[in-house]
């Protein structure tokens, strides 16, 4: 094997890993964009239906304390640690805490939404964003139409 062979290989290696990342890259933003369409798709949804806001507290990361924000919205898990505030941002609530935050609140600045809730936990409870959306939308006052309604507009891709 000659020193061109080991150049070339070389070279093809990293083409290689390049269009693995430029693809995955890709995968990651077509599947941010497709949570944010269903984020927006529920803002608008909750906001038709008078489905009730609340302030958005944080947790810190030990779980022991709780945190004031300045955001209001809807908690999309039970644990309260994941919401989407009226802006149609996605805000994971787990904040590092301490004394300052006690006293003046903390500001958690928004996440892209994952498609899929929990994906990669150790707990092996993942559902998907759409589901869990929809159910905060089931569960509202008015179940799944809206008042003097007999149909529900259809989350962006059903």
């Amino acid at each position: 094997m000659g020193a061109d062979d080991g150049l070339q290989w070389r070279e093809r290696q990293r083409q290689a890993v390049r269009a693995h990342a430029d693809a995955d890259a890709r995968r990651r933003a077509a599947e941010q964009a497709e949570a944010a369409e269903l984020v927006a798709w529920f803002v608008a949804e909750a906001t038709r239906r008078g489905l009730p806001t609340t302030r958005l507290v944080a947790r810190g990361y030990d779980g022991r304390g709780r945190y004031r924000t300045r955001l209001t919205g809807w908690y999309v898990d039970r644990a309260g640690t994941r919401a989407v505030d009226v802006a149609g941002r996605f805000h994971l609530l787990t904040v590092p805490g301490g004394l300052r935050a006690r006293l003046f609140g903390v500001d958690p600045q928004p996440s892209p939404a994952p498609l899929v809730v929990g994906a990669g936990g150790r707990d092996g409870e993942s559902m998907p964003l759409r589901t869990l959306l929809s159910r905060l939308l089931d569960d509202a006052p008015g179940g799944s139409a809206a008042p003097g309604s007999t149909t529900t507009p259809a989350a962006p891709g059903e």
